[in-house]
């Protein structure tokens, strides 16, 4: 880790930040999507609140945001790349140009997976492997956080596993994600517990 690393990760978190459902919200619809739905500014509930086409755009957005920050930092530093990625999904939590409101790091987190499987790893298998664990839950739950979890802490494991003997820094950035996606989907881990989770109706 160096002195460029603050740059990179600076370079991340402001990409990260870009607060895509907000933008579209207020320009194409009108609309401040931080005063409905959950409040995320997020694809999930720009989708419920503007609509299908608002939310598959916010998701799209979102996921290029980290692509384009991971790809950037990654002709420099592979290592740094990672943290790039983490940066902005960070930024995308707590973003500075929304008043550090919002969305859970869903999209982020595959951008990262991605972008990192192109990038940094050249191996599709890093993406590949947590997107199938997410499938398989979602399938079985219904429940988008539940998977979205389940999907982050088999990508930490993975990683973990294939970059042991390789770069710490890589496995450290990898399991704050997970700790990230999970700790901003604490509302839904309770609402799991008490069974009121949402569910996806069309599976």
């Amino acid at each position: 880790m160096n002195i460029n690393w603050i740059f990179y990760i600076v370079l991340g978190y402001l990409l990260g930040s870009l607060p895509f459902a907000l933008i579209i919200g207020k320009v194409f619809y009108k609309t401040d999507v931080r005063n409905f739905g959950s409040g995320n500014l997020g694809g999930t509930n720009a989708g419920r609140v503007l609509g299908k086409k608002a939310g598959i755009s916010v998701i799209v957005l979102d996921i290029l945001k980290v692509v384009f920050a991971v790809g950037v930092v990654s002709f420099f530093d592979k290592e740094a790349s990672v943290w790039a990625g983490l940066a902005a999904a960070f930024g995308h939590c707590y973003p500075i140009f929304a008043e550090f409101h919002g969305g859970k790091a869903v999209a982020t987190m595959f951008g990262i997976l991605i972008s990192t499987s192109i990038f940094t790893f050249h191996n599709a298998w890093y993406v590949i492997i947590p997107f199938l664990a997410f499938l398989i839950v979602l399938v079985l739950s219904k429940m988008v956080s539940l998977s979205s979890m389940i999907a982050a802490i088999t990508s930490s494991i993975y990683i973990s596993y294939m970059q042991w003997n390789i770069s710490f820094e890589i496995i450290v950035a990898s399991w704050l994600l997970t700790i990230l996606v999970i700790y901003r989907h604490r509302s839904n881990i309770q609402k799991i517990m008490n069974g009121t989770e949402n569910k996806i109706k069309w599976l």
